[in-house]
């Protein structure tokens, strides 16, 4: 844990420096081939940090917040769009850069006032899912004797919870250091009605947010919308190659690019039947958002988790749940026997 801290510690030292030059380069430069040029010493540094971390989950976690978003934003800042603007604050641009956090808008910040302080439905919401994530945790242990049909959704709700936790995690970091509000990373993906619902929408907010401008729109406005689909969904699974390449420290096998290939071409082919079908033809909602989980599991514990499953890793990631698990009750422990001393 004490090295971990340390790297973690020059990672972020590392990573601020390199944004605050990246600010300052491209405040000085035109959009286009000069920021770009600029910012690719940022670029070929960024997928080297990960590295530094021992842990499975730091180490998949800070490529996933570096590698792949940190980025994509950097190559729409070379291409003048947003999220990021070189006018921003220091402290902001890096945090926004860095962290998968997105700031509302002026409007949205009219409409609702920033507060340092977290809502009671938000903590409570946490609590009981953080509860969940720590009996999933327990529970990993009685994964081979469940049957076969349970298992898909159990690896799928561990995968969900963990990454919300870590999302939100960093979200209220972020949240406390610029005191304001910030768009959400996930809205209830339990409840998607279709698969384009499902990524568009609700699952993992800010990576559609950044294959939207990065992809979709520019293959879209050449080939058209079912192109511009399958590119995002294409380029999706290359990048989780490259997560997937984090967490074993091995080549991918394709299995990953596979499982995005398919829900790529699924979501084209249900928007080309709701168009034809109409609404009235439409299932009712429960049947839909049923089927729909059904397929995400389903194809998910086929190709998705195969790579990780196959190398033995599962183990090694839960083990690490565990130990983070019961570093956080000692030191729970340690704050209230502290509190009952004073």
């Amino acid at each position: 844990m004490a090295s971990e801290l340390a790297a973690l510690a020059v990672v972020s030292a590392a990573v601020a420096g390199a944004l605050s030059y990246a600010r300052l380069a491209t405040s000085r430069l035109a959009p286009g081939i000069p920021r770009l040029a600029a910012l690719l010493p940022v670029l070929l540094f960024l997928p080297i940090l990960p590295f530094a971390f021992s842990s499975i989950h730091l180490r998949t976690v800070s490529a996933f917040f570096l590698v792949w978003l940190c980025a994509f934003k950097l190559l729409l800042l070379a291409a003048g769009h947003g999220p990021l603007h070189p006018a921003l604050p220091l402290v902001r641009f890096v945090a926004c850069a860095a962290l998968p956090i997105k700031v509302r808008d002026d409007r949205q910040q009219r409409q609702q006032p920033p507060s340092r302080s977290l809502p009671s439905g938000f903590l409570l919401s946490y609590t009981a899912k953080a509860a969940l994530f720590a009996a999933l945790v327990s529970a990993r242990c009685y994964r081979s004797r469940m049957p076969a049909c349970a298992v898909p959704a159990f690896d799928g709700a561990h995968v969900y919870l963990m990454l919300e936790l870590f999302l939100a995690s960093a979200a209220a970091l972020a949240r406390a250091l610029l005191g304001a509000e910030l768009e959400p990373q996930f809205d209830r993906p339990y409840l998607a009605s279709s698969l384009r619902d499902f990524w568009g929408g609700r699952w993992n907010l800010m990576v559609p947010g950044v294959l939207r401008p990065c992809v979709y729109r520019p293959v879209r406005a050449r080939l058209g919308p079912a192109a511009g689909v399958l590119a995002a969904f294409l380029v999706s699974g290359a990048m989780h190659e490259v997560m997937f390449y984090y967490i074993t420290l091995e080549v991918g096998t394709g299995e990953v690019t596979a499982f995005f290939a398919l829900h790529g071409a699924c979501a084209v082919a249900e928007r080309w039947c709701a168009a034809r079908l109409g609404p009235r033809r439409r299932l009712p909602r429960p049947v839909a958002t049923a089927l729909t989980l059904a397929f995400v599991v389903g194809t998910g514990s086929w190709l998705f988790f195969a790579p990780v499953i196959r190398s033995g890793l599962d183990k090694a990631i839960v083990a690490e749940c565990e130990g983070m698990l019961a570093f956080l009750e000692r030191a729970a422990r340690n704050l209230a026997a502290a509190a009952q001393l004073t």
